[in-house]
């Protein structure tokens, strides 16, 4: 046989199978191959893939399309729903070149008024991986561009209580870049979820580089979420551009969602730029509010590294004091209890007292959820410009520093202007302990009396600083708790000054005076001393020394204080430097709780001497003043032989 025959024959060899291939498929179509197909699909899943309506295949290279009518692929016997996808029409565009490496990807799906269900089951399982257990991350199918024509999203995951059903529908008529509406009910995280939006009419499921037009409005548990923006790769969210709004009762709620803590708060409104990319996510020039105060700034997370690293800069130029306490664990109500019980301009030092005994507690008793601060780590800047509080409360500006390491909390500094002066704290607290382990460190320096006490009118005028220092270490899972168990010192001392003549008469019940002063006008005396000194041990502080020392009068307290009870004792005898013709000689006692404390006087012994002065007026008018006269040591005492006269 001569060499052109032998090719013809050859020639022939080949061509005659492809010609009666397509002699086939134009007489009998593709149908033929849905029995194959769903054989193959049977063997290597073990679930059943049928094909009822049409087969029809578009031939090119490299991506032959397949199109099939009325497809269902079932689900694992394990799985909630009996069929994964059901879709009344089905159409794949396969990449032969990666099919030739045994690679399955579709570079494009279309979808007509599927039915599609997720499920993540025990052990790992899922029901989109096609090996015969759903457990094999390499054999599920690579799609990197899905369209889907009207249909029902169903997503459970049993171990993280999240049960989703979503409705999709498709507009033909929609302006360009969008195409489907949707929305969504079910339970995230155990939360009640509620949603609804629109996005773009193809899903750009593993593309780098096409940002995908998204907007979303929703509500999961207490937190409410709006974005608007576009996202880049649905399944590995590559890179994110949006305006988002977030709303909630706290910023606590959080946690579920994202897996990150953040402190107990009021209400909050926030409103910012959220951008990622790579393991960096930001919140871009946020505002917003949380309860009556005002917030503005930056946030960042960073989730590259063993685990997210967190950092803020917060600035608030309007700061209410009472936002301030669900983060420090103060119970509703208990900031109110402490204002009510602060003394009143109407109400003298030793004219308040309380109508009952008070049950709430003032120091903030919640726990902190330590088992949260593992999910974080922290570096957090808050700035208040001004605070508003209530007017016995001279606080007049914030600067904090937040630091959560490895579960260790550090506030170092935090930085208070109160009264003209500074109020400065490094605190400590080890949440790897339980109960936690606390040191706090408290610096006052340059603390002016007549701010000190803006609500006595008297002591506006009075003029000092005051300078102290706090050194407490405790244990216990809330602030009360911890100043309960706490151990330390506690010392101020008024550095020299003035103050006003009529509230050192009035301490001392000095009545002559007063009325002497009610004539011709308050005046300021000289402050020699003032030492306020405690031994804390066990959530008891113990006056070491309790002593002001002023022209007029000598103050000199013992007793102690109850952190844990919020119960105050202590006994503050005066001791008058120049002779009185009219005063009710007693001690001033301060008893009850912080939240109802009660001031008073001795009325027995004020009582003793004002009948003293009755019965001897009746023998002479001129007697009637001897009983009420106090005589006073007349002179100065040394400051610091006071001081160490008062330590035990």
């Amino acid at each position: 046989m001569t060499l052109p025959r032998l090719l013809k024959w050859v020639a022939g060899a080949f061509i005659a199978p492809v010609l009666l291939a397509v002699l086939y498929i134009a007489i009998f179509g593709w149908n033929w191959l849905r029995g194959p197909i769903e054989r193959m699909a049977q063997e290597k899943t073990g679930r059943e893939l049928a094909i009822n309506g049409e087969l029809t295949v578009k031939l090119g290279w490299p991506l032959p399309r397949i199109h099939a009518d009325v497809v269902t692929f079932a689900n694992p016997s394990w799985a909630r729903e009996k069929q994964m996808v059901a879709a009344d029409a089905v159409e794949i565009a396969i990449d032969l070149p990666q099919l030739l490496v045994r690679n399955i990807v579709f570079p494009e799906v279309r979808l007509e008024r599927p039915v599609v269900f997720l499920e993540h089951g025990s052990g790992g399982r899922k029901n989109w991986l096609l090996d015969i257990d759903q457990q094999d991350e390499q054999a599920r199918i690579r799609i990197d561009r899905l369209t889907l024509d009207h249909g029902t999203l169903g997503y459970d995951d049993a171990e993280q209580k999240t049960s989703i059903r979503a409705e999709l529908s498709t507009s033909n008529s929609a302006p360009a870049g969008a195409g489907v509406s949707f929305t969504a009910l079910g339970q995230y995280q155990g939360l009640p979820l509620k949603a609804r939006g629109s996005g773009g009419p193809v899903l750009a499921m593993r593309d780098e580089s096409t940002p995908y037009a998204l907007k979303v409005d929703a509500s999961i548990g207490h937190t409410g979420l709006r974005a608007d923006g576009t996202i880049t790769s649905l399944l590995k969210f590559s890179a994110l551009d949006m305006q988002l709004a977030l709303s909630g009762n706290s910023l606590e709620q959080l946690f579920p969602l994202l897996g990150i803590a953040f402190p107990a708060t009021r209400a909050y409104k926030i409103d910012g730029h959220l951008l990622h990319s790579g393991n960096t996510w930001r919140l871009e020039k946020f505002l917003g509010r949380v309860g009556a105060s005002d917030i503005a700034g930056s946030l960042q997370v960073d989730t590259g590294g063993k685990r997210p690293a967190l950092q803020a800069e917060v600035v608030s130029n309007l700061l209410d004091l009472d936002d301030l306490g669900p983060v420090i664990g103060a119970r509703q109500g208990s900031l109110q209890a402490a204002k009510q019980a602060a003394l009143t301009p109407s109400q003298p030092a030793t004219a308040k007292l309380a109508q009952a005994p008070a049950q709430t507690r003032v120091l903030p008793d919640m726990p902190f959820k330590t088992d949260r601060w593992g999910s974080v780590d922290a570096e957090v800047k808050l700035s208040a410009k001004t605070i508003r509080r209530v007017k016995e409360l001279p606080l007049e500006g914030l600067v904090g520093y937040l630091r959560l390491r490895d579960s260790v909390l550090t506030l170092a500094p935090l930085d208070f202007g109160l009264a003209g002066g500074q109020l400065k704290a490094v605190i400590s607290l080890d949440g790897r302990k339980d109960p936690i382990q606390a040191q706090a460190q408290v610096r006052v320096r340059k603390i002016l009396l007549a701010r000190l006490f803006p609500t006595f009118e008297l002591g506006k005028n009075s003029i000092g600083q005051v300078n102290g220092e706090f050194d407490l270490a405790g244990k216990g899972n809330s602030v009360g708790r911890m100043l309960a168990n706490s151990n330390g010192k506690v010392g101020l001392v008024v550095d020299g000054g003035k103050i006003s003549k009529m509230m050192m008469e009035k301490v001392g019940l000095h009545l002559w005076e007063m009325l002497q002063l009610k004539i011709t006008g308050d005046k300021l005396i000289k402050v020699r001393c003032g030492v306020a000194e405690f031994d804390v041990k066990d959530g008891i502080m113990h006056t070491n020394a309790l002593i002001f020392d002023t022209e007029v009068t000598t103050i000199v307290g013992t007793g102690s204080i109850d952190l844990g009870q919020e119960k105050l004792d202590l006994t503050l005898n005066q001791k008058t430097k120049e002779t009185s013709p009219v005063a009710l000689r007693s001690p001033i006692y301060v008893r009850g709780s912080f939240a109802g404390p009660n001031v008073g006087v001795d009325k027995g012994r004020v009582a003793t001497r004002g009948l003293g002065a009755v019965a001897l007026g009746i023998l002479s008018p001129l007697l009637v003043l001897i009983p009420l006269i106090d005589a006073g040591p007349g002179m100065d005492s040394d400051c610091g032989q006071l001081v160490r006269d008062a330590r035990p």
